[in-house]
């Protein structure tokens, strides 16, 4: 089987490349165009083997989609390819759309052109997997968790952008035919994740011994999945997915941001002791704008048809999360120093 991956350098696709070349004898191509967030070196143990190539395309580059189809010849596509942060969004919503909507059209157009010159049993084998998030469906009160029937209610630009893919990619089901299977998941946490994100932004300026920006008072609260179970989960969902479904994926870890922030402060005075404890570093700053209160997944349906469920849990996978920074700073310093520095995003009113 080989499988085309979309933003394979990113934290998520990364991972699940990983996951497909040391658990699976799958081959790998991988389309990535490295904005920003990207970074090659996630996948460096890999770059030589043959189960794996890199195409350094854009999904929006309909051209470059056609070639690498053809020369690629996949049984199935990943798509994960997208503008993801938030904060990011809400100053500047345009590169969002132009990738989340607009990229995502230009592969489905690619993978359903590619479906329809294959044979008939390559064709029922094929699966598009599109790989989404639970902020397409708004927010929650104290109570209650996201479904795959709840309806869809985004309230960022970042989310708006998910919620148009996802709708799309249902349409070219419905109307084409093309075999996708889709999933949302939950607020994500590992090795090797971009630093504006919460969680290696806070353990990354708690060993600088800079202020910890916390939005609002920190209640606002997330299920929190480690990144290795969902490259799990999304792999069992292509290839053991019903055809036309969606699945959630969750964490079954839910906390409030501020005792987030806690935890890394605490382990990381564990692990890396400094001269004041790093909760004082917590500072509350304004809260992001149209800030949703709460995500929580119901898990079920993969977990009672598909038999995934999560190993992680959020107390033993912070603390290989930490870890896996103290002990890797040859990959995060670069970021640190070049590409981001831990500033505020997101700041418009």
């Amino acid at each position: 089987m080989k499988v085309l991956i979309t933003g394979g350098c990113g934290f998520i696709g990364s991972a699940v490349i990983r996951h497909v070349l040391e658990t699976t004898d799958a081959r790998v191509v991988n389309v990535d165009c490295l904005t920003y967030a990207a970074n090659p070196a996630s996948l460096a143990d890999w770059a030589d083997d043959p189960r794996y190539a890199f195409e350094p395309v854009d999904i929006r580059d309909a051209a470059a989609l056609a070639r690498v189809f053809s020369e690629h010849d996949p049984d199935a596509v990943m798509h994960l390819a997208a503008e993801s942060h938030v904060d990011r969004s809400i100053d500047g919503p345009a590169a969002f759309i132009d990738t989340n909507v607009v990229g995502t059209y230009q592969l489905l157009e690619a993978a359903r052109a590619h479906w329809k010159g294959m044979t008939p049993d390559r064709q029922a084998a094929f699966r598009f997997h599109h790989v989404s998030t639970d902020e397409v469906f708004g927010t929650l009160g104290p109570t209650g968790l996201f479904t795959e029937e709840t309806a869809y209610a985004p309230n960022s630009p970042y989310s708006a952008s998910k919620a148009g893919s996802d709708h799309l990619v249902r349409a070219w089901h419905h109307t084409y035919g093309l075999p996708v299977v889709a999933s949302n998941c939950s607020n994500n946490y590992g090795p090797r994740q971009f630093p504006e994100k919460l969680i290696p932004l806070m353990i990354l300026n708690g060993l600088d011994g800079t202020p910890l920006p916390v939005y609002g008072r920190g209640e606002n609260v997330r299920d929190w999945l480690h990144v290795e179970d969902h490259a799990r989960a999304l792999w069992t969902i292509l290839t053991k997915g019903r055809v036309g479904e969606s699945y959630n994926v969750g964490g079954d870890s839910e906390r409030r941001n501020l005792e987030v922030v806690e935890t890394i402060c605490d382990t990381l005075d564990a692990l890396r002791p400094a001269d004041q404890p790093r909760r004082d570093l917590i500072t509350f700053v304004t809260d992001r704008p149209g800030h949703d209160f709460r995500y929580a997944i119901d898990a079920t349906r993969i977990k009672r048809e598909l038999g995934w469920a999560p190993v992680h849990d959020f107390t033993s996978g912070i603390r290989q999360t930490i870890e896996w920074y103290l002990d890797n700073e040859a990959w995060w310093q670069p970021l640190r120093a070049g590409v981001y520095a831990g500033q505020r995003l997101g700041v418009s009113k």
